[in-house]
Protein backbone atom coordinates (compact mmCIF):
# COMPACT_ATOMS: atom_id res chain seq x y z
CA UNK A 1 0.00 0.00 0.00
CA UNK A 2 1.31 3.44 -1.19
CA UNK A 3 2.10 5.31 2.46
CA UNK A 4 -1.08 8.65 2.35
CA UNK A 5 0.42 11.74 1.37
CA UNK A 6 -0.49 13.24 5.39
CA UNK A 7 1.59 15.17 7.64
CA UNK A 8 0.39 14.30 11.27
CA UNK A 9 1.47 17.38 13.80
CA UNK A 10 0.57 17.20 16.97
CA UNK A 11 2.04 20.18 19.62
CA UNK A 12 2.86 19.31 23.15
CA UNK A 13 3.70 21.04 26.49
CA UNK A 14 4.08 18.72 29.37
CA UNK A 15 2.54 15.55 27.97
CA UNK A 16 1.88 13.66 30.93
CA UNK A 17 1.30 10.41 32.32
CA UNK A 18 -0.78 9.46 29.25
CA UNK A 19 1.26 11.07 26.74
CA UNK A 20 3.33 7.47 26.02
CA UNK A 21 -0.03 6.29 25.06
CA UNK A 22 -0.61 9.19 22.71
CA UNK A 23 2.77 7.92 20.79
CA UNK A 24 2.01 4.47 20.88
CA UNK A 25 -1.30 4.78 19.00
CA UNK A 26 0.74 7.07 16.69
CA UNK A 27 3.14 4.53 16.50
CA UNK A 28 0.50 1.94 15.69
CA UNK A 29 -1.38 4.15 12.71
CA UNK A 30 -2.20 1.82 9.72
CA UNK A 31 -1.80 2.72 6.72
CA UNK A 32 1.24 5.41 8.98
CA UNK A 33 1.09 9.00 7.09
CA UNK A 34 4.42 10.10 5.38
CA UNK A 35 5.29 11.74 8.62
CA UNK A 36 4.61 12.75 11.93
CA UNK A 37 5.76 16.00 13.32
CA UNK A 38 5.87 16.19 17.51
CA UNK A 39 5.99 20.44 18.52
CA UNK A 40 7.53 20.34 21.66
CA UNK A 41 6.16 23.80 23.33
CA UNK A 42 9.32 23.98 25.94
CA UNK A 43 8.03 21.15 28.29
CA UNK A 44 9.65 20.74 31.59
CA UNK A 45 8.56 17.42 31.27
CA UNK A 46 10.34 14.69 29.35
CA UNK A 47 7.77 14.57 26.48
CA UNK A 48 10.68 15.42 23.99
CA UNK A 49 12.47 12.53 25.10
CA UNK A 50 9.94 10.09 24.73
CA UNK A 51 8.56 11.29 21.35
CA UNK A 52 12.63 11.04 19.82
CA UNK A 53 13.39 7.28 21.94
CA UNK A 54 9.94 6.40 19.88
CA UNK A 55 11.62 7.42 16.60
CA UNK A 56 9.57 10.25 16.17
CA UNK A 57 11.01 14.01 14.49
CA UNK A 58 10.71 16.24 17.27
CA UNK A 59 11.01 20.42 16.34
CA UNK A 60 10.89 22.99 19.27
CA UNK A 61 9.21 26.21 18.98
CA UNK A 62 11.51 29.21 19.63
CA UNK A 63 10.52 30.42 22.42
CA UNK A 64 8.77 28.31 25.48
CA UNK A 65 5.01 28.65 25.97
CA UNK A 66 4.18 29.77 22.53
CA UNK A 67 1.08 28.21 22.51
CA UNK A 68 -0.54 25.22 19.83
CA UNK A 69 -0.94 28.14 17.36
CA UNK A 70 2.46 28.78 16.68
CA UNK A 71 3.57 25.13 17.38
CA UNK A 72 1.05 24.20 14.62
CA UNK A 73 2.31 26.33 12.29
CA UNK A 74 6.05 26.09 12.83
CA UNK A 75 4.77 22.19 11.75
CA UNK A 76 3.04 23.43 9.20
CA UNK A 77 6.29 25.28 7.66
CA UNK A 78 8.44 22.00 7.87
CA UNK A 79 5.78 19.41 6.34
CA UNK A 80 6.15 17.86 3.08
CA UNK A 81 2.51 16.06 2.68
CA UNK A 82 0.08 17.90 0.43
CA UNK A 83 -2.67 17.00 3.58
CA UNK A 84 -1.60 18.47 7.23
CA UNK A 85 -3.34 16.52 9.83
CA UNK A 86 -3.86 17.75 13.24
CA UNK A 87 -4.30 15.83 16.81
CA UNK A 88 -4.06 17.19 20.28
CA UNK A 89 -1.55 16.00 23.04
CA UNK A 90 -4.16 13.99 24.86
CA UNK A 91 -6.04 12.01 22.60
CA UNK A 92 -5.92 8.74 21.34
CA UNK A 93 -5.95 8.27 17.58
CA UNK A 94 -7.80 4.71 15.84
CA UNK A 95 -5.36 2.92 13.76
CA UNK A 96 -7.46 4.00 10.58
CA UNK A 97 -7.14 7.60 11.38
CA UNK A 98 -5.02 8.32 8.37
CA UNK A 99 -7.20 6.07 6.00
CA UNK A 100 -10.29 7.88 7.29
CA UNK A 101 -8.82 11.49 6.81
CA UNK A 102 -7.21 10.39 3.54
CA UNK A 103 -10.64 9.04 2.08
CA UNK A 104 -12.51 12.59 3.08
CA UNK A 105 -10.22 14.42 1.32
CA UNK A 106 -10.08 12.39 -1.43
CA UNK A 107 -12.45 14.84 -3.37
CA UNK A 108 -10.99 17.65 -4.45
CA UNK A 109 -13.34 19.92 -3.15
CA UNK A 110 -13.01 19.59 0.26
CA UNK A 111 -10.61 21.71 1.67
CA UNK A 112 -10.66 21.38 5.48
CA UNK A 113 -12.31 18.11 7.33
CA UNK A 114 -12.87 17.54 11.49
CA UNK A 115 -14.33 14.73 13.32
CA UNK A 116 -15.17 14.39 17.31
CA UNK A 117 -14.69 12.40 20.34
CA UNK A 118 -15.54 9.68 20.85
CA UNK A 119 -18.26 8.16 23.51
CA UNK A 120 -16.24 6.48 25.41
CA UNK A 121 -14.27 8.82 27.52
CA UNK A 122 -11.20 7.55 29.02
CA UNK A 123 -11.44 8.84 32.51
CA UNK A 124 -14.03 7.92 34.62
CA UNK A 125 -15.16 11.11 36.70
CA UNK A 126 -18.22 13.02 35.80
CA UNK A 127 -17.27 16.07 34.82
CA UNK A 128 -14.85 14.50 32.27
CA UNK A 129 -17.88 12.12 31.21
CA UNK A 130 -20.17 14.59 30.74
CA UNK A 131 -17.42 17.13 29.21
CA UNK A 132 -16.73 14.87 26.89
CA UNK A 133 -19.78 12.98 25.63
CA UNK A 134 -21.57 16.64 25.48
CA UNK A 135 -18.68 17.24 22.77
CA UNK A 136 -19.18 13.86 21.15
CA UNK A 137 -23.22 14.88 20.88
CA UNK A 138 -23.10 17.82 19.85
CA UNK A 139 -20.55 17.22 16.52
CA UNK A 140 -22.17 13.92 15.76
CA UNK A 141 -25.26 15.77 15.35
CA UNK A 142 -24.26 19.19 13.71
CA UNK A 143 -24.23 19.77 10.02
CA UNK A 144 -22.21 17.47 8.03
CA UNK A 145 -21.30 21.07 6.17
CA UNK A 146 -19.35 23.20 8.53
CA UNK A 147 -18.38 26.61 9.26
CA UNK A 148 -15.92 25.80 11.51
CA UNK A 149 -12.55 23.91 12.32
CA UNK A 150 -11.50 21.62 15.36
CA UNK A 151 -7.50 21.03 15.65
CA UNK A 152 -7.81 18.13 18.25
CA UNK A 153 -8.53 15.93 15.13
CA UNK A 154 -8.69 17.92 11.75
CA UNK A 155 -6.74 17.66 8.68
CA UNK A 156 -6.53 20.85 6.13
CA UNK A 157 -4.61 20.81 2.62
CA UNK A 158 -1.32 22.60 3.12
CA UNK A 159 -1.88 24.80 0.11
CA UNK A 160 -5.07 25.96 1.98
CA UNK A 161 -3.37 26.53 4.82
CA UNK A 162 -0.75 28.51 3.69
CA UNK A 163 -2.83 30.96 1.65
CA UNK A 164 -4.75 31.35 5.16
CA UNK A 165 -1.16 31.83 6.81
CA UNK A 166 -2.26 29.08 8.91
CA UNK A 167 -3.44 29.95 12.96
CA UNK A 168 -3.26 33.01 14.39
CA UNK A 169 -0.70 33.81 16.92
CA UNK A 170 -2.73 36.63 18.86
CA UNK A 171 -3.69 32.68 20.53
CA UNK A 172 -0.64 32.43 22.83
CA UNK A 173 -2.82 30.03 24.97
CA UNK A 174 -5.00 26.79 23.86
CA UNK A 175 -8.56 28.60 22.72
CA UNK A 176 -10.49 29.08 20.11
CA UNK A 177 -7.45 29.55 16.96
CA UNK A 178 -8.91 26.53 15.62
CA UNK A 179 -12.49 27.93 15.63
CA UNK A 180 -10.71 31.26 14.38
CA UNK A 181 -9.16 29.56 11.31
CA UNK A 182 -12.53 27.49 10.41
CA UNK A 183 -14.00 31.01 10.54
CA UNK A 184 -11.86 32.61 8.30
CA UNK A 185 -12.02 29.28 5.66
CA UNK A 186 -15.53 29.57 5.48
CA UNK A 187 -15.56 33.14 4.76
CA UNK A 188 -13.32 32.76 2.50
CA UNK A 189 -15.78 30.21 0.43
CA UNK A 190 -13.84 27.01 1.70
CA UNK A 191 -15.58 23.43 1.84
CA UNK A 192 -15.60 22.36 5.13
CA UNK A 193 -16.39 18.61 6.06
CA UNK A 194 -17.55 17.39 9.50
CA UNK A 195 -16.48 13.66 9.75
CA UNK A 196 -18.80 12.07 12.19
CA UNK A 197 -16.88 8.50 12.14
CA UNK A 198 -13.36 10.20 12.22
CA UNK A 199 -13.64 10.13 16.00
CA UNK A 200 -10.47 9.55 18.90
CA UNK A 201 -10.43 9.03 23.17
CA UNK A 202 -10.16 11.61 24.90
CA UNK A 203 -7.72 11.15 27.84
CA UNK A 204 -7.68 14.60 29.48
CA UNK A 205 -9.31 14.56 33.38
CA UNK A 206 -11.55 17.66 33.85
CA UNK A 207 -12.59 19.45 36.78
CA UNK A 208 -15.63 21.54 37.87
CA UNK A 209 -13.34 24.34 37.91
CA UNK A 210 -10.86 23.71 34.99
CA UNK A 211 -14.25 23.02 33.08
CA UNK A 212 -15.59 26.44 33.68
CA UNK A 213 -12.10 28.19 33.55
CA UNK A 214 -11.54 26.95 30.40
CA UNK A 215 -15.00 27.19 28.89
CA UNK A 216 -15.39 30.99 29.71
CA UNK A 217 -11.54 32.04 29.50
CA UNK A 218 -10.39 30.03 26.27
CA UNK A 219 -13.65 29.29 24.81
CA UNK A 220 -17.00 31.49 25.54
CA UNK A 221 -15.10 35.05 25.30
CA UNK A 222 -13.00 34.95 22.77
CA UNK A 223 -15.74 33.40 20.49
CA UNK A 224 -18.24 35.90 21.82
CA UNK A 225 -15.52 38.63 20.24
CA UNK A 226 -14.80 36.48 17.02
CA UNK A 227 -18.92 36.63 16.62
CA UNK A 228 -18.96 39.74 17.59
CA UNK A 229 -16.45 41.42 15.05
CA UNK A 230 -17.83 39.19 12.60
CA UNK A 231 -21.52 40.37 12.71
CA UNK A 232 -22.65 36.99 11.97
CA UNK A 233 -23.95 34.24 14.64
CA UNK A 234 -23.87 30.43 12.57
CA UNK A 235 -26.49 27.93 12.93
CA UNK A 236 -24.46 25.13 14.11
CA UNK A 237 -22.81 23.29 16.63
CA UNK A 238 -23.27 25.00 19.63
CA UNK A 239 -25.07 28.07 17.80
CA UNK A 240 -28.13 26.12 16.75
CA UNK A 241 -31.82 27.79 17.52
CA UNK A 242 -32.78 25.34 19.66
CA UNK A 243 -29.46 26.28 21.71
CA UNK A 244 -30.24 30.18 22.12
CA UNK A 245 -33.80 29.45 22.97
CA UNK A 246 -32.56 27.09 25.77
CA UNK A 247 -30.04 30.14 27.00
CA UNK A 248 -32.55 32.47 27.32
CA UNK A 249 -35.20 29.72 28.78
CA UNK A 250 -32.20 29.53 31.10
CA UNK A 251 -32.31 32.64 32.10
CA UNK A 252 -35.91 32.77 32.67
CA UNK A 253 -35.46 29.48 34.41
CA UNK A 254 -33.44 31.63 37.16
CA UNK A 255 -34.97 34.57 37.22
CA UNK A 256 -38.58 32.32 38.38
CA UNK A 257 -36.81 30.51 40.87
CA UNK A 258 -35.28 33.56 42.41
CA UNK A 259 -38.77 34.95 42.34
CA UNK A 260 -40.80 32.10 43.32
CA UNK A 261 -39.32 32.88 46.94
CA UNK A 262 -41.60 36.00 47.56
CA UNK A 263 -44.57 34.70 45.13
CA UNK A 264 -45.04 30.74 45.85
CA UNK A 265 -47.41 30.80 42.36
CA UNK A 266 -44.40 31.63 40.34
CA UNK A 267 -42.95 27.96 40.95
CA UNK A 268 -46.00 26.68 38.16
CA UNK A 269 -43.51 29.38 36.27
CA UNK A 270 -40.45 27.32 36.81
CA UNK A 271 -42.04 24.27 36.12
CA UNK A 272 -43.25 25.31 33.01
CA UNK A 273 -39.20 26.15 32.04
CA UNK A 274 -38.00 22.77 33.05
CA UNK A 275 -40.70 21.02 31.01
CA UNK A 276 -39.39 23.36 27.74
CA UNK A 277 -36.10 22.93 28.44
CA UNK A 278 -36.21 19.30 28.80
CA UNK A 279 -38.47 19.22 25.86
CA UNK A 280 -35.35 21.47 24.02
CA UNK A 281 -32.83 19.32 24.61
CA UNK A 282 -34.66 15.65 24.68
CA UNK A 283 -32.27 14.00 22.15
CA UNK A 284 -29.14 14.91 24.13
CA UNK A 285 -30.33 13.95 27.68
CA UNK A 286 -31.64 10.95 25.89
CA UNK A 287 -28.07 10.03 24.56
CA UNK A 288 -26.88 10.66 28.15
CA UNK A 289 -29.91 8.45 29.93
CA UNK A 290 -28.59 5.42 27.26
CA UNK A 291 -24.95 5.89 27.77
CA UNK A 292 -24.96 6.80 31.48
CA UNK A 293 -27.84 5.79 32.62
CA UNK A 294 -30.36 8.57 35.03
CA UNK A 295 -28.69 9.37 37.69
CA UNK A 296 -25.38 10.66 36.02
CA UNK A 297 -28.35 12.52 33.44
CA UNK A 298 -29.85 14.01 36.26
CA UNK A 299 -26.39 15.11 37.49
CA UNK A 300 -26.10 16.34 33.76
CA UNK A 301 -29.33 18.81 33.99
CA UNK A 302 -27.91 21.67 36.29
CA UNK A 303 -23.88 21.45 34.53
CA UNK A 304 -25.87 21.51 31.09
CA UNK A 305 -28.22 24.46 32.48
CA UNK A 306 -25.45 26.05 33.72
CA UNK A 307 -23.52 26.18 30.18
CA UNK A 308 -25.99 27.53 28.55
CA UNK A 309 -26.01 30.99 31.20
CA UNK A 310 -22.39 31.08 31.27
CA UNK A 311 -21.87 30.68 27.57
CA UNK A 312 -24.55 33.70 27.53
CA UNK A 313 -23.40 35.81 29.82
CA UNK A 314 -20.17 36.18 28.27
CA UNK A 315 -22.08 36.58 24.88
CA UNK A 316 -23.73 39.29 26.39
CA UNK A 317 -20.86 41.29 27.86
CA UNK A 318 -18.84 40.94 24.86
CA UNK A 319 -21.95 43.06 23.02
CA UNK A 320 -22.20 45.51 25.50
CA UNK A 321 -18.55 46.09 25.79
CA UNK A 322 -18.06 46.44 22.23
CA UNK A 323 -21.36 48.70 22.14
CA UNK A 324 -19.33 51.67 21.83
CA UNK A 325 -18.10 52.72 18.32
CA UNK A 326 -18.54 50.35 15.62
CA UNK A 327 -15.71 48.36 14.63
CA UNK A 328 -15.35 46.66 11.14
CA UNK A 329 -14.81 43.22 11.18
CA UNK A 330 -11.85 42.20 8.96
CA UNK A 331 -12.56 40.97 5.53
CA UNK A 332 -12.66 37.78 4.24
CA UNK A 333 -9.56 36.68 2.48
CA UNK A 334 -10.05 34.44 -0.89
CA UNK A 335 -7.86 31.67 -2.03
CA UNK A 336 -7.62 29.36 -4.93
CA UNK A 337 -7.74 25.80 -3.93
CA UNK A 338 -7.62 22.32 -5.88
CA UNK A 339 -11.46 22.78 -6.45
CA UNK A 340 -11.53 26.19 -7.90
CA UNK A 341 -8.75 25.48 -10.10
Amino acid sequence: MNTPDVSLIVPVYNGGENWTRVLDALAALDPAPREILIVDDGSTDDSALCARERGFNVLRTPQPRSGPAVARNLAAAHAQSEILFFIDADVLVSPDAVARVTRGMSDKKTDALFGSYDDAPADASFVSQYKNLLHHYVHQHSRREATTFWAGCGALRRETFRQLDGFSTTYTRPSIEDIELGNRLARAGGHILLVQDLQVKHLKRWTLRSLLSTDIRDRALPWAELLARQGKLPSDLNLQISHRVSALLCWLLLAGVLASFFASILWLGVGVMVAALLALNFELYRFLFQKRGAWFTARALPLHWLYYLYSSAAFAYVVLKNARPHRRAPRAQTFISDSNV
